[in-house]
């Protein structure tokens, strides 16, 4: 069983099977976004902002989702992203992903920077890799 909790966070990782129950031995929080719906830049920012609980104050841009997953405030020290049905949203949506994994990535380097975790989960990995 893969078990990304066991070491740091690094870059999109396979998400275990029972995704919840591992983490809650880890005493890692989990929030899931569902990107079976993304199609644009527009739509991926509300699978953020209803995935994260966010307001609808959110900014839906790149700088405000690496801040609100950034800000110590608004998550906890150990902190999981769930990302629902990815490697297909990585298919249909290329450059999109790209962009986005750089923000998350820059937001986990930053938080280890913190000294807090933030580990990327997607639920669907591509064939047998175990990072993207």
């Amino acid at each position: 069983m893969i078990n990304p909790f066991a070491d740091a966070p690094q870059g999109v990782q396979a998400a275990p099977h029972d995704v919840r129950l591992v983490a809650a031995g880890y005493q890692v929080a989990v929030r899931e976004v569902d990107f079976g719906a993304v199609r644009d830049k527009e739509t991926l920012m509300l699978a953020f902002l209803s995935g994260l609980g966010l307001t609808q104050n959110f900014g839906r841009n790149w700088d405000a989702l690496y801040d609100v997953l950034t800000d110590p405030g608004q998550r906890p020290a150990r902190f999981a992203l769930m990302l629902c049905d990815y490697a297909r949203f990585r298919r249909r949506a290329a450059g999109l992903a790209r962009e986005l994994e750089g923000v998350l990535c820059d937001a986990q380097k930053d938080a280890a920077g913190q000294g807090r975790a933030l580990w990327l989960l997607a639920e669907e990995p591509e064939s047998d890799t175990k990072h993207w």
